[in-house]
């Protein structure tokens, strides 16, 4: 099937191709004849530099998922790879993690509690031994402007208690709409510690009407017009429903010069998108690791809190535990606490030596690349995906779903969004019977996050052709629920 030249052109997906290839690279009328074509997904697997990657992570098989039709894999082989597209909830098992967790099961086997201190690598040490990578994956410049400890939630917590100062001018924090319901949870209930009303201090702000997602100028503007009174914005880098990825550089100047404090939940930026959190002079950060830093279900939390505040002390009020305390002194057990300077004196508690094990497995992989060069991937499978749903003559013909990810690549990160205007159980369903791993958010959104690591082209357009198939055979009762 071939598109007109004016259309390849002007499409984003087109033109980063030749972006990143060259005219003289691709095949001469490659792009008008393979647009939507298996060859072409084939040529740019072929072409990808990382592809390699996709062989340090266990893709879950057919015959281990729930639900999968049994006839798909009879056809496919039980041993066939589903097609993973769901990195924005868990991200796969690093094939590193599994000897890194059996070492420190092994170093407590052989030594007990003598394993805090003893051994190859004492587990006292367990989460510091990371920090240098972890710094450089979201763009820190120092390791004590980050720390691994507790959940996000909790992490939302200790930031909070020590960051929202609010007086009786400005109290309000401003959220984007719409929020993690967990995000908001920390942040009603601190409210509520400090008496104050949340429905009188939260300020969410919605997309203007017509529009899916937060317009930059809309931010803006109610920075402008209510930073007097606000103490504290809280936004997430990448907003979890429509996949939106927020300016986090210009939205934090715009704040501090209205002397709001700003911090970010980066829960599904970090491992995505490139983050400077220093040059971009963020005040703090947290984000879970299980996403696209693929540390394992519920695996440890991350912080950042600018260097400014680095040698604040015990100045600054705050939630304290002795994993936070000074480790030269720690073990005096003489109860006068000495934080560590940074991000470490707000631990609280002792770091799991395994948790950290499936940050380690990550770290592994990713210090063989960069954000850099993962960012490069991204936009092109991302911009494929959307390609390729936009130039489908099925969906091109009938108004099944509209994407409320923005189309400026951007303004984005891996994930793409698409809100149904019917009812998505059955589709997501006949998507799970074809070994199709993405994720729904009710009542009517489709979420779907190709990673560059270990997702292919052939994976984007084998889904594309699954979903198609699928839409045609149920698009009568489409109809009619519309």
């Amino acid at each position: 099937m071939s598109i007109t030249n004016s259309l390849l052109d002007s499409h984003i997906f087109l033109s980063f191709l030749r972006l990143k290839f060259g005219h003289n690279e691709l095949p001469e009328g490659a792009a008008e004849k393979w647009a939507l074509s298996e060859r072409l997904a084939k040529w740019l697997d072929y072409k990808d530099n990382l592809k390699d990657f996709k062989e340090e992570f266990y893709i879950p098989k057919l015959d281990k998922l729930p639900n999968v039709n049994p006839s798909f894999i009879e056809i496919n082989g039980k041993e066939s790879n589903c097609i993973y597209l769901c990195s924005n909830s868990v991200g796969l098992q690093p094939k590193c993690t599994k000897k890194y967790i059996n070492k420190e099961l092994k170093q407590w086997e052989e030594m007990g509690v003598n394993g805090h201190f003893y051994g190859e690598e004492p587990w006292i040490y367990c989460d510091e031994r990371l920090l240098k990578g972890i710094a450089n994956l979201v763009g820190a410049k120092l390791i004590e402007e980050v720390g691994l400890m507790n959940s996000t939630t909790i992490n939302i917590h200790l930031l909070f208690s020590a960051f929202y100062c609010p007086s009786s001018i400005k109290y309000k924090i401003l959220l984007e709409s719409p929020v993690f319901p967990s995000d908001y949870y920390a942040i009603e209930s601190q409210l509520k510690l400090k008496g104050i009303n949340p429905l009188e201090a939260i300020i969410c702000l919605k997309p203007r009407k017509g529009k899916e997602y937060i317009l930059i100028e809309d931010i803006i503007k109610i920075i402008e017009e209510e930073g007097n009174s606000i103490a504290l914005i809280f936004f997430n880098g990448i907003n979890y429903y429509t996949g939106q990825l927020f300016n986090i550089q210009l939205i934090t100047e715009k704040a501090q010069q209205k002397k709001c404090l700003v911090g970010w939940d980066l829960s599904h930026a970090v491992a995505n998108v490139p983050l400077y959190l220093n040059k971009w002079n963020v005040d703090f950060a947290c984000w879970c690791n299980y996403k696209y830093a693929c540390s394992g279900p519920g695996g440890v939390a991350g912080m950042f809190i600018h260097e400014r505040y680095k040698n604040e002390g015990i100045s600054r009020q705050r939630l304290s535990g002795w994993w936070g305390h000074k480790l030269t002194s720690r073990f005096n057990m003489d109860n006068k606490m000495e934080p560590e300077e940074g991000v470490s004196g707000y631990r609280l508690s002792t770091p799991s030596a395994i948790l950290m094990a499936g940050v380690r497995g990550f770290l592994d992989i990713f210090s063989k690349t960069s954000m850099t060069e993962l960012r490069q991937k991204s936009l092109l499978l991302t911009s494929y995906l959307e390609f390729l749903l936009e130039n489908n003559q099925l969906f091109k013909q009938n108004n099944y779903f509209t994407q409320i990810t923005p189309t400026d690549q951007n303004q984005r990160g891996c994930q793409l969004s698409l809100k149904f205007n019917c009812q998505i159980d059955k589709i997501y369903k006949m998507l799970s019977e074809r070994g199709i791993v993405v994720d729904k958010r009710n009542p009517n959104v489709i979420r779907i996050s190709p990673v560059p690591l270990y997702n292919t082209f052939m994976d984007i357009w084998l889904f594309v052709q699954i979903f198609e198939e699928i839409i045609n055979l149920i698009k009568n009762e489409l109809i009619l629920d519309k």
